[in-house]
């Protein structure tokens, strides 16, 4: 009840201001996307998780970065909590050579982190560039950004 009265009463507010400060950051935003998405971002980190190797591990400050520069976009806002919850079980972890006897469960938290804070960056820079203003039709993606602050 408290949250909706609060979107009620601030969240025009917010969501332009989110939206206001996506478009500030749109190429750095992009440049950490490029980077993501490059070979050694995705590609080469979904590699390692097949290949069993321990360097997926270091996906995990990939999605450390991600999540920081979506942090600033609106600081005062705390992040959805199933995100918050899917980036803490795919982020703090260390290697052990025990986790070789059970790969899946100790890193597919990993991966989904990072697929999930990419797609949030993905959807940030596509919505940074197309929308002017915030619309009142929702188009899915900025939809899910919008919950991503809590913001729907």
């Amino acid at each position: 009840m408290r949250q909706a009265r609060w979107l009620h009463e601030r969240g025009d507010e917010y969501r332009a201001r989110l939206l206001q400060n996506i478009k500030e950051r749109v190429p750095q935003l992009e440049e950490l996307l490029v980077q993501v998405e490059g070979h050694w971002g995705l590609e080469d980190g979904v590699y390692r998780f097949y290949h069993q190797s321990f360097k997926v591990y270091g996906l995990q400050s990939l999605t450390e970065r991600i999540c920081k520069a979506l942090k600033e976009l609106l600081p005062d806002r705390p992040m959805n909590k199933w995100f918050a919850d899917i980036i803490t079980q795919g982020t703090g972890r260390q290697f052990e050579m025990s986790h070789n006897e059970d790969w899946l469960r100790h890193t597919r938290p990993i991966l989904e982190a990072l697929f999930h804070a990419h797609y949030f960056l993905k959807m940030v820079c596509k919505y940074g560039r197309q929308l002017e203003t915030p619309p009142n039709a929702l188009p899915s993606g900025w939809a899910a950004v919008l919950y991503l602050f809590d913001l729907r």
